[in-house]
C-alpha cells in the first residue's frame, strides 16, 4: 500500500474511530431520517454534548447532513455503509463462533 494510500485510510480512521461515530451512521443506515433526540435514542449512550460533536465532525467530513426532516446520511455515508454491511455478516459469524465455544 503506497503512503498515499495509508494516508486516505488513516484520514477515515481517525473520524471514525471517535466515540460512538459509526453508531452514529450505524443508526443512520436505513436512511430515514431522524431528529437529534430520536438519534440520540438510536444509538443509546451518547451524551448530548458528544452527539453534537460527532454530528459536527461527520457533517464536516462529509458524511453526514442535516435536511429538513433530520439527520441523514450523504451519498458518501451510503457508499461506507454498503461496504461496512459486510463487517455485519462477520460480527454474526464471530458472536456465533465464541457463544459455542463458551458452550463447550
Amino acid at each position: 500500500m503506497s503512503s498515499k494510500e495509508n494516508a486516505a485510510i488513516n484520514q477515515l480512521f481517525e473520524r471514525l474511530e471517535c466515540r460512538y461515530a459509526l453508531r452514529v451512521l450505524w443508526a443512520l443506515r436505513d436512511g430515514h431520517p431522524q431528529t437529534f433526540r430520536l438519534l440520540q435514542d438510536s444509538v443509546g449512550g451518547i451524551t448530548p454534548n458528544t452527539l453534537n460533536t460527532r454530528i459536527k465532525e461527520l457533517r464536516e467530513c462529509g458524511l453526514l447532513e442535516h435536511g429538513s426532516d433530520g439527520y441523514i446520511v450523504t451519498l458518501s455515508g451510503h457508499d461506507l455503509l454498503k461496504r461496512l454491511s459486510d463487517v455485519q455478516a462477520f460480527a454474526n459469524r464471530w458472536v456465533a463462533a465464541r457463544a459455542k465455544k463458551e458452550s463447550a
